[in-house]
């Protein structure tokens, strides 16, 4: 099994980029899905961008389409996040999770392994 932790998150400004990594323990990394979620106060956990081992599927909420790029590094078993053009309401708690197998799916229980989250807060 695979114990994601995530770094990066930091305050920020409206416009400014950030990127978020995810580290992964574990000698199977490569056979997992990689995603992001996030969760904003008072609001579900929702979907952000998802890829399979490969990097060669991935797919992103519309929210975050055209800003926000990921990718992964299969030899360092790590998973980054690159966000750009931030804005106010992507303020969230961000979450890494892990899906055996899987496809990178926007749907959350299809992850079994789950991240303690990093905090993005963009300032207006």
């Amino acid at each position: 099994q695979v114990q994601p932790v995530e770094a990066g998150g930091r305050w920020v400004q409206t416009g400014d980029s950030s990127r978020l990594s995810c580290a992964a323990s574990g000698p199977i990394f490569i056979y997992y899905a990689l995603a992001w979620f996030r969760q904003a106060p008072g609001e579900d956990r929702e979907f952000v961008s998802g890829t399979n081992w490969s990097a060669l599927s991935t797919n992103y909420a519309d929210s975050v389409k055209g800003r926000f790029t990921i990718y992964r590094d299969n030899a360092k078993n790590t998973l980054w996040l690159q966000m750009n053009s931030l804005q106010p309401e992507d303020t969230a708690v961000y979450y890494c999770a892990a899906d055996l197998w899987g496809l990178g799916s926007p749907t959350a229980t299809h992850y079994d392994y789950w991240g303690q989250g990093t905090q993005v807060t963009v300032s207006s």
